[in-house]
């Protein structure tokens, strides 16, 4: 079985092709995987469901140990497709403390960090285009 990353792929019902693609991906298409889903609040507010997690954004623990902490991002990891959190932390057996590591599936953006000018246009982008949907005249009347 080839180890490289092949563009014309499209999907498979394998989860073993699934798991692959994602292992193999150039880091270009890893950041997309690191999305997590937006609040409510910020779903309206930009017409969209979901964003890559960014440095600086603040998040909220959806799942796991540590359901219902809220915190800021202190890094992403492209290659492992981590998270880390701060003040979400484990005690190593010699006492110290480390990062625990959060898959971005079990996030939630509850508020954004905008100091990059690309992500603010591609959300105000997005929301430009949301607004015509909201605000169609019902039909058939």
């Amino acid at each position: 079985m080839k180890k490289t990353f092949s563009t014309s792929w499209k999907s498979s019902k394998r989860p073993s092709k699934q798991r692959k693609y994602r292992h193999n991906a150039p880091l270009h298409l890893k950041q997309k995987f690191l999305s997590a889903h937006l609040s409510k609040e910020l779903r309206k507010k930009y017409g969209r469901r979901s964003l890559p997690v960014v440095k600086g954004d603040k998040v909220k623990v959806a799942r796991g140990q540590f359901k219902g902490r809220e915190n800021k991002v202190e890094r992403t990891d492209h290659k492992k497709l981590r998270v880390y959190i701060t003040g979400i932390e484990r005690a190593k057996k010699e006492g110290s403390k480390s990062m625990q590591p959060i898959n971005p599936s079990n996030l939630i953006i509850t508020e954004l960090n905008l100091d990059d000018k690309k992500r603010k246009a591609s959300l105000e982008k997005s929301k430009a285009a949301a607004k015509p949907k909201a605000q169609k005249p019902e039909e058939g009347k």
